[in-house]
């Protein structure tokens, strides 16, 4: 680290001199410009005008010939999460009919945009320019997803609703798709303090903000998995023994109510109840033992589900109780 000294020039201004090094990296010279942007942190962050803004990424990935379907999908979204603009898949025969199904679908998911599409060659391009986007609504239009379908898949439950089930149940794509672009988006703020300025985020809020959309992913994750058994339990016409229906409905409410709560508290930064959520937990516990072990419920694959349902409950709450330390850990960041 260098020191440098702050000298007058004139009246009122101030001058401090660029390392000779840095500039002959970014070839600046007499008369060229920079950006200056200040950060949250009171530091100030310089680049080249030129440079980074507006910048299209450019990477090649090799397919092999009959390579599985899961590793390019594993691929592109390696090159998409580290902030890739146009991601080229080249192979060297034709692309199998399962590979080109399985690019068209994770694109799709991605937000990913075919623009060439040759026998061996294919190139996507994201559409979506992070420099505009906000975290702040792609995160709360994702809490809001997840909890619809939690309380559909709960309502699903009281009425025997399978349809409503199953609409909930697919909503986890759209979760998904969210937490891809936030991912993306958040990474790209670690690595560029210059997107990080504009989005508002330092990489602190970088890191909270992840650990909060992995948090929200995994929770609809497990809503999915109660929705699944919910419908299989309505497909057979299972009646449940009212003690076993009502610790679930119990559990579910609860987990349901912690989970919307601690997201609020961390997107509004209200630490106050934020205990609530944490004591919530063990509420939870209670249900769980009265669930443990369950009553006779003769076909196994009945008990397979109603255990399904109650292991899903119980780690959305322990979700809910994680997004909650997180939000008392960030509201102390800043010694305040």
């Amino acid at each position: 680290m260098e020191r440098r000294k702050i000298v007058a020039l004139g009246q009122s201004s101030r001058v401090v001199s660029l390392p000779k090094g840095w500039l002959r990296r970014n070839h600046l010279d007499q008369g060229d410009w920079i950006s200056i942007l200040p950060m949250a942190d009171g530091s100030l962050f310089l680049y080249p005008s030129d440079g980074r803004e507006g910048e299209v990424r450019r990477i090649q990935l090799s397919v092999a010939v009959g390579e599985d379907d899961t590793s390019i999908i594993r691929k592109i979204i390696g090159a998409y999460m580290n902030g890739y603009t146009l991601i080229n898949l080249h192979s060297e025969r034709i692309f199998a009919v399962g590979q080109q199904a399985a690019i068209r679908r994770i694109a799709g998911t991605l937000y990913l945009m075919t623009v060439e599409s040759e026998a061996g060659s294919i190139t996507l391009e994201a559409l979506i320019d992070e420099g505009r986007a906000s975290v702040l609504s792609g995160v709360e239009r994702m809490h809001l997803i997840t909890y619809s379908m939690f309380r559909d898949i709960l309502n699903a439950l009281k009425g025997g609703d399978r349809g409503l089930a199953a609409s909930a149940v697919a909503l986890e794509n759209d979760v998904d798709q969210l937490m891809f672009f936030l991912l993306r988006l958040l990474r790209g703020a670690a690595r560029d303090p210059s997107l990080g300025g504009r989005l508002g985020l330092d990489p602190l809020d970088c890191l909270e903000f992840q650990s909060l959309v992995q948090s929200i992913e995994r929770v609809a994750d497990h809503v999915s998995e109660v929705g699944v058994s919910v419908v299989a339990l309505i497909d057979g016409g299972v009646k449940l023994p009212p003690g076993v229906f009502g610790g679930l409905m119990r559990a579910g409410e609860a987990a349901f109510s912690s989970y919307d709560l601690a997201v609020r508290c961390f997107l509004s930064s209200n630490v106050e109840p934020t205990n609530e959520v944490i004591d919530g937990e063990g509420v939870i516990e209670e249900i769980y033992r009265e669930l443990t072990p369950l009553p006779a419920l003769g076909d196994a694959l009945v008990v397979g589900h109603v255990i399904a349902i109650r292991e899903g409950v119980k780690r959305i709450s322990q979700y809910a109780s994680d997004v909650a330390e997180l939000t008392i850990d960030r509201a102390y960041k800043t010694g305040e």
